[in-house]
């Protein structure tokens, strides 16, 4: 039955549960067995918490949520869940033992839906690189090619995903987080609009607000039913992304009127565009036309400024000084150059040579950056189709730095961040879909991106596109 099982969405797992057809219990531990037989080749889950997960599965204390029974991961960066280990990637976290005290509004909203937690899957440190591979926990492989990297900072989830383990898995986006590991391990990956999920209670935002928490899935239906449990103001929340009208899952019956599409078939910025994700651009767009809308060559000019990158990276740096800082007044000792990765430590150097006014001017430019891209929506275009990454997934080891060269992973990020970071800036939505894959059997993604407050029209057209060409019959190798 585990395998089986495997082949099946979160929402058909929860309607069997609901038919009474099979149990929580065994819907969890199917992903177990699946989990224990995978996770070795991987490396996706870090911190497993499989009795636990049995238990729960089995307690009359398990909540009659839409995804009751259903096995799903959290990532370990955010979604922070009581007396669990959390180490965001981090060595000094590790050599600490450090765990939680209370659960995320998030881990709440999910245990609520009745989702049972396996355990807690792998990421960079501090959630840094568009790859897996933390000196703390060893290298998450593809499933697709355990040569490759699954992507990062979501990778561990992503990769549990494709390979079957669980149906979908906690995620976050700051720079391209979920979009980017979706892309490379044939997922969907959802980047909803700044303030649709809380950071609570905690913290109040993450990144100065260019980060996001959602999860990775297979299906579009399953990122509507997941959105529809995580979305909402929870109290203190700075802000909030509005309410939809109606729920998430309910937009999928509709399909969406005939949209005004552009598409940006070069890089931005003058980074160079693989030709298999070019390729995949142009497949998607093919598949929007044959759909009936209308698809133009056309893309805001705001994704060429050079100087939007240099005011994400001064906000992402200031805020690495602050991480370091904050888990060093947690744990009762200073974080120093030893306890973090080569590029983890100059990135914080960077951000300490940031004074307090010269954060504040990188944060307005960002917000006069968001205005300008936001406009081109307003202009008559309803979407923009884009290559998630400009380059397909590398192998592991290439987004690495060294002693001598710690900012060496920062530079050769560059490709797969290239069309993602810009939504990060902006707040806006945006979704990756596995609609190509390379001649040697890699995934590569394309985005779509909405205005604000968009995700209804990205789901409905992307339930278009799943249908118009369907990934889920897809399996990776490594597969249960």
């Amino acid at each position: 039955m585990s395998d089986e099982l495997a082949a099946l969405d979160a929402t058909a797992q929860a309607d069997l549960v609901r038919r009474r057809e099979v149990t929580p219990r065994e819907l969890v531990d199917a992903a177990i067995d699946r989990l224990e037989r995978l996770n070795p080749q991987l490396n996706a889950v870090i911190f497993p918490a499989l009795e636990c997960a049995r238990a729960y599965a089995a307690s009359p204390d398990l909540p009659g949520g839409p995804l009751r029974g259903v096995p799903f991961l959290m990532k370990d960066l955010g979604g922070v869940e009581a007396d669990r280990p959390y180490c965001a990637g981090m060595r000094f976290l590790k050599d600490v033992g450090w765990t939680e005290r209370t659960n995320s509004y998030l881990t709440e909203k999910f245990l609520g839906a009745g989702l049972v937690i396996l355990g807690r899957t792998n990421t960079p440190e501090l959630g840094l690189l568009p790859t897996t591979e933390p000196a703390a926990f060893g290298a998450t492989r593809n499933p697709w090619n355990p040569a490759h990297g699954a992507g990062g900072s979501s990778g561990g989830s992503a990769a549990a995903v494709a390979a079957g383990i669980v149906p979908a898995a906690h995620a976050s986006d700051g720079g391209g987080s979920i979009r980017i590991p979706a892309a490379m391990c044939g997922l969907v990956g959802l980047k909803p609009t700044r303030g649709r999920n809380s950071f609570g209670p905690a913290l109040g935002e993450r990144w100065s607000g260019f980060s996001a928490e959602f999860a990775v899935t297979r299906s579009v239906r399953d990122a509507a039913a997941l959105l529809d449990v995580t979305a909402g103001r929870m109290p203190g929340d700075p802000y909030a992304a509005a309410p939809p009208t109606r729920p998430f899952r309910d937009a999928l019956a509709t399909p969406p009127r005939r949209l005004r599409i552009g598409v940006m078939r070069r890089g931005p910025r003058d980074v160079e565009l693989h030709a298999d994700c070019l390729a995949a651009v142009d497949q998607t767009a093919r598949l929007l036309g044959g759909l009936g809308h209308h698809v133009e060559e056309g893309h805001p000019a705001e994704l060429d400024d050079p100087a939007a990158l240099m005011h994400f990276v001064n906000v992402i740096a200031a805020n690495t000084v602050r991480a370091l800082d904050s888990w060093g007044d947690k744990v009762g000792r200073p974080v120093g150059p030893g306890d973090v990765e080569p590029l983890t430590w100059a990135v914080a150097e960077r951000g300490r040579g940031i004074s307090g006014a010269e954060l504040l001017a990188s944060v307005e430019a960002v917000h006069a950056f968001g205005r300008r891209l936001a406009t081109w929506w307003q202009g008559g275009f309803d979407l923009l189709l884009t290559a998630t990454s400009a380059a397909p997934p590398p192998p592991l080891g290439f987004v690495s730095s060294t002693p001598e060269e710690p900012f060496r992973g920062f530079f050769r990020a560059a490709p797969y961040g290239a069309f993602t970071s810009v939504f990060n800036l902006s707040g806006q939505p945006a979704i990756s879909l596995p609609l190509h894959w390379t001649a040697d059997g890699l995934p590569v993604g394309t985005q779509l991106a909405a205005a604000w407050e968009g995700e209804d029209l990205l789901l409905q057209v992307a339930a278009q596109l799943e249908q118009a060409a369907p990934w889920s019959a897809r399996r990776p190798p490594l597969h249960a």
